[in-house]
């Protein structure tokens, strides 16, 4: 008997073709009145998400950036949605043969959304996978459906088609039945437990996925580092969404001498986040921590575990597990080849941040193992919509945002088209033809030396082909 979800996914195909036809230009039109109708009464949205957080805040992280995304794709997705003709590099025996690469939707993508950011990180996927043609679904975490069901309303009376977007319930039992449901591409954001539960669960149906997943971020504190900075920084991230951001910074890597002067001013900071409850994975991580000899220092709403001098406990949880909540760790090391030692132990490689001298931390970036890597400042990459968001390991695969995001939500298709009567290879292979074809792969990939003799050796083929001696 058909689920509610396989009923939502036909009446999706259904609509997918005809939204899919709609001229790209109406499409974002659609897009752009939604943005608007965003700016004009966000009270409509804000009023849909947690209160937990100041209402500066939710405008500055969920809808800001959304509406960003959108005027990206106002602007961008022209460009990067169109027809590409290859003009060059064709080899020499397919003149006559035109060549294009197309990008076309995948059919019907299913979201699977969060809960730390339930309005801007699955509405920038929702917004890209329409623009790109798709019809969507999208299943919002538990107690979050609210912001995906006011931004339908927003899409619908600013022209969506019916049907081309659904919010499924909030169930687990719904999700599971919507990962085996056969849809074109799932797009999950979520944590790495969840992230293989998924896969698991699509991999019979061979259903693409992109795996936006958990963090347990590095940063690197370099001798020449604004130390008040850095604390700004640092506290900037706890407390934004009450420490609940996949790019916060959790593992402070920090020169032996300058740990003092950094927990002096981290602590001075902390003083005044509020007061969250932790969650009972992240009290167990922080008493094993201290067991193993650091120290816990709970100042207002965060815990700053400070560990001792020495080679780095890289095997605790403080340090290799997703803590999402208002926790970091200081760790004094040697040099800079001890953090980069002790980072690679950690399975996540999302973000990753350095602070010191714009030149002496460029030229760490490519040591680093992450998605994204931020100098000097935290948490920009989710504020800028033409950067692509994505993980590596534990961290995930595949991207969201920026333009690379927008053609994840499109399948490829390659064109070749002949045009005139030489087609060579429909002949029988003629006496010579290997001798033929070893001098022509000579004349086109060899030494220079090798091109002058392969050269001669055709001419004497043609000759002989044509009677001449």
């Amino acid at each position: 008997m058909p689920t509610r979800v396989d009923v939502f996914l036909a009446s999706a195909r259904a609509a997918q073709i005809g939204w899919a036809g709609m001229p790209l230009s109406q499409r974002l039109a659609i897009l752009g009145r939604t943005r608007r109708t965003m700016a004009h009464d966000p009270e409509s949205l804000i009023g849909t998400l947690a209160d937990h957080r100041p209402i500066a805040d939710t405008i500055a992280a969920e809808l800001i950036p959304l509406a960003d995304a959108i005027w990206f794709l106002e602007t961008a997705a022209p460009r990067l949605l169109r027809r590409r003709r290859l003009r060059r590099g064709r080899p020499l025996w397919l003149a006559g043969v035109s060549a294009e690469v197309r990008r076309e939707p995948l059919g019907v993508v299913l979201i699977l959304a969060p809960a730390n950011f339930p309005l801007m990180l699955p509405g920038i996927q929702l917004v890209q996978a329409l623009a790109a043609g798709n019809a969507v679904s999208v299943k919002p975490a538990a107690g979050c459906a609210g912001p995906m069901l006011a931004l339908q309303d927003k899409l619908r009376l600013a022209g969506l088609p019916e049907n081309v977007m659904h919010v499924l319930d909030e169930s687990v039992e719904t999700g599971t039945q919507a990962v085996s449901a056969g849809y074109d591409k799932i797009v999950l954001t979520g944590s790495a437990t969840t992230g293989a539960a998924v896969l698991a669960h699509a991999a019979p149906a061979l259903t693409p996925a992109t795996m936006e997943l958990s963090g347990s971020d590095p940063m690197f504190v370099l001798p020449s580092a604004d130390i008040a900075l850095v604390a700004d920084c640092i506290a900037y991230a706890l407390r934004l969404n009450a420490g609940a951001t996949c790019i916060a910074t959790r593992r402070v890597f920090v020169p032996r001498l300058l740990a003092p002067v950094l927990e002096a001013e981290l602590r001075t900071r902390a003083a005044n986040l509020p007061t969250e409850r932790l969650p009972e994975r992240v009290r167990t991580a922080l008493a094993e921590a201290e067991a193993a000899g650091a120290r816990v220092c709970r100042e207002g709403g965060a815990a700053i575990v400070v560990h001792p001098a020495g080679p780095v406990r890289t095997e605790l949880r403080v340090l290799r597990d997703d803590l999402f909540a208002p926790i970091v760790s200081l760790i004094p090391v040697e040099n800079i080849e001890d953090a980069l030692a002790a980072d690679r132990a950690c399975p996540y490689a999302l973000g990753a941040t350095v602070f010191g001298d714009p030149a002496e931390a460029r030229s760490l970036i490519p040591r680093l193992r992450a998605g994204s890597v931020v100098v000097n400042d935290v948490i920009v990459p989710t504020a800028d919509p033409r950067l692509p968001f994505g993980g590596r390991k534990r961290s995930g695969f595949g991207v969201t945002r920026g333009a690379e995001g927008l053609l994840e939500m499109t399948a490829l298709k390659s064109v070749s088209i002949r045009r005139g009567r030489f087609r060579p290879h429909l002949r029988p292979p003629a006496p010579g033809a290997a001798s033929a074809m070893r001098a022509m792969l000579r004349l086109l990939h060899g030494s220079t030396r090798e091109r002058v003799g392969a050269l001669s050796a055709l001419v004497r083929l043609a000759l002989k082909q044509h009677g001449g001696s």
